[in-house]
């Protein structure tokens, strides 16, 4: 037997900044207990299967595998969401998006579509906030999908929208009140793709051409044939390309073209309205 406050002290084998936290989320998801036991029973024993599953998963994240695919969970906006290798991590800065689109005057019965769903973190996010709004998302991968609506259900958002779809391939002839997406931005040279948790995620929900700006150029370029009047597209995209995305829509036609940064500072949303021409 080991004592919890012994197992918690194996964080020093763990990479990262967050080693203690990881050591804890993962003790945690084995005894099926709040992090908050872990503090009030510190001299509380683990022996037999809780044990080993520990150490398993401790030595698994010692190598890098992320936590959230460990646990097979992830928070987000409240949401309690099931991930796993087919899908990003959702993370905090896409918080950004969520909070910028609660705050635009859409109709009580918007219609929204998030492009590129993955968990459907995003579009289960959106549609918490606002139940009457008439949320889709749309992803490319089948088992992203299939993740999405598992989500969705045990949410209690069964409601929502999920399908596949190409960008907008399956969506012919429908338009929307607010689009946002959170597509692959990231260049694939990039060092940091060899870096953290990001190694373990699909490289197609994360690397795009010209410099990390093809599907984010596609999304702006093919937007406005699926917006309606006075419609919004909201775009996340690398803290360096608000200049450069800013610019795609403007040159599109978008008006009052903005940027939003994220509890970091940095640049992590932009977005415009769209009028017809």
């Amino acid at each position: 037997m080991t004592r919890v406050q012994e197992l918690l002290r194996d964080a020093r084998t763990l990479p990262g900044e967050s080693a203690i936290r990881d050591a804890e989320i993962l003790l945690c998801h084995c005894l099926g207990k709040p992090r908050s036991w872990l503090y009030t029973w510190p001299e509380a024993e683990i022996s037999g299967a809780d044990l080993e599953k520990y150490h398993a998963l401790l030595a698994r994240r010692s190598r890098g595998e992320p936590v959230a695919y460990l646990t097979g969970r992830r928070e987000f906006w409240s949401l309690d969401l099931r991930v796993n290798p087919s899908t990003l991590i959702p993370r905090p800065e896409t918080e950004t998006l969520v909070a910028w689109a609660l705050e635009l005057p859409l109709a009580a019965e918007a219609a929204v579509l998030d492009l590129g769903t993955g968990t459907g973190a995003i579009a289960l996010a959106l549609a918490q906030e606002n139940p009457r709004w008439q949320v889709t998302g749309v992803d490319r991968c089948d088992a992203a999908v299939e993740l999405a609506r598992h989500n969705a259900v045990a949410n209690g958002l069964p409601a929502v929208e999920l399908q596949c779809s190409d960008w907008f391939q399956q969506l012919p002839g429908r338009r929307f009140q607010l689009i946002v997406s959170n597509p692959p931005y990231i260049e694939a040279g990039d060092p940091h793709l060899s870096l953290g948790d990001v190694r373990h995620e699909p490289r197609s929900a994360l690397v795009a051409q010209d410099d990390g700006l093809a599907d984010l150029a596609h999304i702006v370029t093919a937007a406005p044939a699926h917006l309606a009047e006075d419609g919004w597209l909201l775009l996340e995209h690398g803290h360096e390309q608000g200049a450069r995305v800013r610019q795609l829509l403007q040159d599109r036609g978008f008006s009052g073209v903005q940027t939003r940064c994220d509890l970091a500072g940095l640049e992590r949303v932009s977005g415009g309205l769209w009028r017809a021409q």
